[in-house]
């Protein structure tokens, strides 16, 4: 009885005409909108923010390390990758710390 996409379109609009009347079309139609703008917003915000982790988080081996931590370290005679591995472990360990609190706090 009703297969194709456009079948369900209309029917979909006669029941929103029958229970909401006509008027509440446009109001669905631009709240459809201002969610969809929020979610493809969020979405470029994410993918932008990712872009920039993996831009600097990521070195090439002719590259030399960013000065944040080289400073941070305090030993510039230190492996780049042990440092990195360190800090990864400590804000890992502060993280799980954090997460314990939380659930605490619930």
């Amino acid at each position: 009885m009703i297969g194709s996409v456009t079948d369900w379109l209309i029917f979909i609009v006669v029941i929103l005409i029958l229970f909401g009347g006509a008027s509440k079309i446009p109001e669905l139609a631009r709240a459809l909108g201002r969610a969809m703008g929020e979610f493809k917003k969020g979405q470029l915000e994410i993918e932008r923010e990712l872009k920039n982790t993996t831009n600097t988080s990521s070195v090439a081996p002719n590259q030399s390390m960013p000065a944040a931590v080289s400073v941070q370290s305090g030993n510039s005679a230190a492996n780049p990758t042990t440092e990195m591995n360190q800090r990864i472990a400590a804000l890992e360990k502060e993280l799980a710390e954090l997460k314990q609190q939380a659930k605490g706090a619930s």
